[in-house]
């Protein structure tokens, strides 16, 4: 009988490796759309010395083992999640260091019969009634509404919503996969998720494979620690516009005022990679699989790389479960002007799955940021995301908050949006809670022919 390629674990336990290289530098290099425009990208960064390999179902030992030595690995690290496993994939995938030029050790690969695929280890980087005091303040503007007080035009009416008690639930849950979330600020402490079936005592009392993952888990740095300090503001900073305590008579509020949020920091100080980001949505993936947690979303505020078919694998998994991946539209290339999606794709945001919405980035008077790209048919809808106001750590174990602008920032408008909606209507799928996001935005001339809905976030009518 001949033997199937389970990455040979025994037989090549010298070969593999639990832990990524360290110390791998970015290496820009033009790559192309391979599953969107065709057009080339320039701007697509990767860990240089690492490829990803998905060898095709049956592929021999022996061969694979073969292959690797042709293509000179030192190391490799299996790829294989729960959530892989469960959808009937027992081999996942390889990510071995090369010494050579990673896109030539790729075409090298693509050309061999035995390869599914093979693609670079992608680096992606981040794209950031109520008492309040910065609601009172006039800062809060993407909460606003044109009959709010304070008021503005352009704001999601989020602040409309909860004069109506609309305010959302502990009991949903989304993802922020980003960098670290500070889960003792004040304005976050109360809506950080806990694992109740985890305790701290060495053990992975869940068996998910994460020790002691009480809030979340730290993929960059594989420990439960999901803070690590002030550079953790970008993850933070998303959380607060998703889900800041309302209310509470200080600081800032988010979108949805009771809510759950899982930390899953990926991006470390060097970016996040595609394999850290499979991790990260698989980990969500599992938690609602196996225990039957209410997660409807993950928040996704940072794009980079170029087309990777395992992380959109990974995408439709999640998809599978019930959990959209919100997620932006880029902040243009390196000029910073805001490039059409439709020509040359950005991913993630360009991924076809159907659980993705790509959101643009307004400003206070309604147009569209400079910044921020769009696309009539792979944008989904704009949202507030110039001077944006959320929680960030400070200095020491203080806290603070700051005014960050990008699509990133929009995007958790988006997500609290999401939160909001299915705490008002519990028996919604991926599908209806899509079509209502964008069914009820609001026709924004700066945004006609610039994403899906031609208009912008508003949770006026949940």
């Amino acid at each position: 009988m001949k033997r199937r390629f389970h990455y040979y674990q025994q037989v090549v336990a010298s070969l593999l490796c639990s832990s990524l290289l360290a110390g791998c530098q970015l290496q820009p290099d033009l790559l192309f759309d391979q599953a969107g425009s065709g057009q080339a990208r320039t701007d697509a960064s990767y860990k240089a010395g690492e490829v990803l390999i998905k060898f095709k179902n049956g592929t021999l030992s022996d061969k694979a083992l073969a292959i690797l030595a042709k293509i000179r690995s030192s190391k490799s690290e299996k790829i294989l999640t729960r959530m892989m496993q469960n959808v009937g994939d027992q081999d996942g995938v390889v990510l071995a260091s090369v010494p050579g030029d990673v896109m030539t050790t790729v075409a090298q690969l693509k050309a061999m019969p035995e390869i599914e695929y093979a693609e670079p280890n992608f680096v992606y980087k981040a794209t950031v009634v109520s008492n309040d005091t910065y609601f009172t303040n006039k800062s809060l503007w993407g909460m606003y509404g044109p009959t709010t007080t304070p008021a503005n035009a352009y704001g999601c009416q989020a602040a409309t919503a909860w004069t109506a008690n609309k305010n959302g639930s502990s009991s949903v849950i989304v993802g922020v996969i980003d960098e670290g979330m500070m889960i003792t600020h004040p304005d976050l402490a109360a809506n950080k998720w806990v694992n109740s079936k985890e305790t701290v005592n060495g053990k992975d009392d869940d068996k998910n494979g994460y020790i002691d993952d009480i809030n979340g888990w730290d993929f960059d740095a594989n420990n439960a620690s999901v803070y690590d300090g002030v550079a953790d503001d970008h993850g933070t900073h998303v959380a607060g516009t998703i889900g800041a305590s309302g209310g509470n008579g200080q600081g800032v509020v988010g979108v949805c005022w009771n809510v759950k949020m899982i930390a899953l920091k990926f991006v470390g100080a060097s970016g996040g990679t595609t394999t850290n980001a499979i991790k990260a949505l698989d980990y969500l993936t599992d938690l609602k699989t196996r225990h039957g947690l209410n997660i409807v979303a993950c928040n996704n505020s940072w794009d980079g790389g170029s087309f990777s078919q395992a992380l959109q694998n990974a995408i439709e998994r999640a998809n599978a479960a019930g959990i959209l991946f919100i997620t932006s539209a880029g902040n243009g290339g390196a000029d910073n002007i805001g490039d059409n999606n439709d020509a040359v794709a950005n991913y993630p945001s360009s991924y076809p799955n159907t659980n993705v919405i790509a959101v643009a980035a307004i400003t206070s008077t309604g147009s569209i940021a400079s910044y921020s790209n769009y696309g009539a048919k792979t944008v989904d809808i704009a949202a507030p995301g110039t001077g944006i106001w959320s929680t960030v750590p400070g200095a020491g174990n203080t806290f603070s908050y700051a005014s960050y602008s990008g699509t990133s920032m929009a995007v958790p408008h988006v997500t609290g949006a999401v939160a909001l909606y299915k705490s008002l209507n519990p028996s919604a799928t991926v599908a209806q809670i899509k079509a209502a996001i964008l069914g009820k935005s609001v026709a924004t001339p700066a945004m006609a022919g610039r994403c899906v809905s031609g208009g912008r976030l508003s949770v006026a009518t949940f």
